[in-house]
């Protein structure tokens, strides 16, 4: 029987729970076919909703995930059941049972947490985001030392075309990004988004890095991508702590 999500493959802590969506196994249909968690995209609102719900049961989830209105920005708030869609691209957590979420098809979700398995994140990673800061606030709200990181899957290096500016951007602020963007003949760009991520971990002195291996892109099966297909779902990239002695 297929899996339908991605489970982190990372040393996290036993009681911390990691994973990313696959596009298979919901009842949504045409290109948001099938298990969309997504409400903003097109999709009939019930397919969504029953969708979220397959998601709940398959993975026994300890309470409704806090679904962000994610709007390409670097704004975190802590995560805390029952609360409102508030517009924010990362949300982090101290308590067991709280689920945070990010919905993305080929933006990177970004997963953190500490090795005490207390404290967790999840990050909606686009170019945008990534850009104004949206890493370093989440590991600020955080307050933690250590922390593991897992990227989750997202538009590979081959196939994300940027243009001019987005590279000038991301070299003003800081010289390391070069190297994450290679030359096209068309006078654009093509960037590595797991490597501007890896950059800036390693800015901030966090070199537990896993993942990165996937292309949203290149595996249609598998993977929404808004690049390939325009008009589709989101996969979500979940993260929850159970109490420790469970």
């Amino acid at each position: 029987m297929m899996r339908n999500w991605l489970p982190a493959d990372w040393p996290a802590p036993a009681n911390v729970h990691a994973l990313v969506t696959l596009r298979s196994g919901g009842v949504s249909e045409t290109c948001y076919s099938s298990l969309n968690p997504a409400l903003h995209v097109g999709d009939e609102a019930s397919a969504v909703l029953a969708n979220r719900r397959k998601i709940s049961d398959m993975l026994q989830l300890p309470s409704e995930p806090v679904w962000l209105e994610q709007v390409h920005g670097c704004r975190v708030v802590e995560a805390k059941t029952g609360m409102p869609a508030l517009q924010a691209d990362a949300g982090f957590t101290r308590q067991a049972g709280v689920v945070c979420a990010v919905m993305s098809a080929d933006c990177l979700p970004l997963l953190l947490c500490n090795p005490q398995g207390s404290c967790i994140a999840a990050v909606h990673g686009g170019w945008r985001g990534l850009l104004a800061g949206v890493v370093e606030n989440t590991v600020q709200a955080m307050g933690e030392r250590q922390l593991l990181a897992w990227l989750g899957p997202a538009i590979g290096p081959s196939c994300f075309e940027v243009g001019q500016e987005v590279r000038s951007a991301f070299v003003k602020k800081a010289l390391d990004f070069a190297p994450a963007f290679h030359a096209r003949k068309n006078g654009r760009w093509l960037a590595d988004i797991y490597h501007i991520a890896r950059i800036i971990l390693g800015q901030l002195q966090i070199d537990a890095v896993y993942g990165g291996d996937y292309c949203t892109f290149s595996d249609p099966r598998r993977f929404y991508s808004y690049r390939r297909d325009g008009r589709t779902g989101r996969m979500a990239a979940l993260i929850w702590m159970v109490p420790s002695d469970s």
